[in-house]
Formats: C-alpha cells, structure tokens, sequence
C-alpha cells in the first residue's frame, strides 16, 4: 500500500546518500526552511575562528604576559623554566632549559581540551564547521552518521577527566585574582581596573566549569534517593540552575579569559598605565 513518500515514477531520486538514501522520504529540497537559518552556525564558526586566531598568536608570542601583578590566563601556571619571573605568582619550573617555545603552549592543553571536549561546544563546532547537522531541521550533507563511536570523535569522551584539570586550572586563576590586589610593588591592599578584570573573569570561568554536564552528574549523578543525601541534592539543584545558562557561560567565559589576557598585553606593552581606584 501506496504511504505518499515513494518518489514518481517519472522523478529521480535525487543523488547523494545521508537524508537521500533509499530508506528515506523521497524528498528532493533538503530542507523546507524559509528563515535565515543559516545565520546562527555562521555567527557560531566566526567567533570560535575568531578566538582560535587570536589565542594562538598570543600563545605563541610569548612576550607581554606579565604586568605585574597581572598575569595572562593564557600563561598560569608559568611550567617552564624561560618564564618571566613572577613573584609569588605560579611559577614551577617543571620544564628545564630544553623547552624552548612559548609556556603557554603547556598549560592551555588543559582548559582548552576541557572546552573542546564541552558538549555546548561540541554542538557549537559540529554545526559551525562540520555541518553536522548545520541548523535544526537542515540536513547535514554527509553520505553517512556515525555520531561519536569511531575515531577521533570517540576522544570526546575524555571530557570528565579534562573536568578536573579545569578545577585545578580555575582554582590557580583564583590565586591570580588574590595576587591581582597588589600594586605594582607587589604591596597589598590595592585596587585597579585590572583587579576587576580578573574578579569578572574567574567569576566567569567558574560558572561555567560548574555548570559542566559532567560536573552535574558527579555531584548528583547515581543517587537512588535524594531525600537520603540532602547536601548533594541542593548542590545537584545549584549546579541544574547554571547548567541551563551553560551557553551563554560559555560565551561569556571565552570572552573575559580572551579580555584578560588582552588586558595584560595592553598595560605590559604600555599601551596605557593600569587606572588604580585605591
């Protein structure tokens, strides 16, 4: 019995596999959208190509990074043995004199897997990029779907243990918050513009490591029985009402980790002397 899906027998059958193949509707647009959809993954791929950019020339300049008592996220903790001196700042010298490019290139593994492996990001880049789907209701233009079972995608799931390195990367940017109330002497007690830079940023970055899914699930994932672990229920609520804004958080968290940094290249390259309130 005819169902209305099965094409003419006077129309081909458009060519090409994915939504076109011979179990599927025999529907020749590949999609029936009408608005500008394609705005939102084309407004999505600009900005991560944007931050892409810009993170990977600062990574690899390796100058301006500290303006005391400032220092670039892109370059805390300082791991190699050619940072700039940073007192009482995050400097471990694990890596000796053999380790000749930028430090930063060591620890942005971290955040940046961490970011990379986000499953806001994953959408974020799958549609931005890959096409993989390009919009709601838009076909993607590969022949076949794998989803993320076969390599490289399957390394996604690496993203729970990027979480921890992303707690001890956020709770090392704290310290460099605390240090950001001193003055240039390295005297406490002090406020500048820079100060309120990184209290804006590390509150940022935060939010958004805490609304992590994988966070969620560590704080309230396999519990049988609320009623039974109240103190992990109300951390498990916490954490639900951020995980709801995790987008916007992770916009937001690129932008301010991106202004801090270019903050401290602005006041070490002496574009402008860091305004002090008090």
């Amino acid at each position: 019995m005819a169902t209305g899906t099965e094409p003419p027998a006077t129309e081909d059958r458009p060519p090409g596999g994915g939504v076109h193949t011979p179990t599927r509707a025999a529907i020749r647009a590949r999609h029936l959208r009408t608005d500008r959809w394609w705005l939102a993954p084309a407004a999505t791929a600009a900005g991560l190509l944007a931050f892409v950019v810009y993170s990977t020339w600062r990574a690899f300049a390796n100058a301006d990074y500290y303006a005391a008592p400032y220092v670039s996220p892109f370059y805390s903790p300082c791991l190699a043995e050619n940072c700039e001196p940073m007192r009482s700042g995050p400097n471990w010298e694990l890596f000796g004199t053999w380790w000749g490019i930028s430090p930063a290139i060591i620890i942005l593994i971290f955040p940046l897997g961490f970011r990379l492996t986000c499953y806001y990001y994953r959408k974020a880049y799958y549609r931005g990029f890959w096409a993989s789907p390009p919009a709601c209701a838009v076909a993607e233009p590969h022949r076949k779907y794998t989803g993320e079972t076969r390599f490289p995608l399957i390394l996604q799931n690496v993203h729970r243990y990027f979480f921890y390195a992303a707690l001890l990367v956020a709770g090392i940017l704290s310290y460099d918050t605390v240090l950001a109330f001193r003055d240039e002497h390295y005297a406490w007690g002090h406020m500048g513009l820079g100060t309120l830079v990184f209290l804006a940023n590390i509150a940022l970055i935060w939010a958004y490591t805490l609304s992590c899914h994988s966070c969620r699930h560590i704080v309230g994932g396999k519990l049988k029985h609320f009623s039974r672990h109240p103190v992990r229920y109300r951390m498990w609520q916490l954490v639900g009402r951020l995980n709801a804004r995790h987008m916007q958080l992770a916009w937001a968290s690129l932008v301010s980790v991106a202004l801090a940094d270019f903050y401290v290249y602005l006041v070490e390259s002496g574009v402008f002397d860091d305004p002090r309130f008090f």
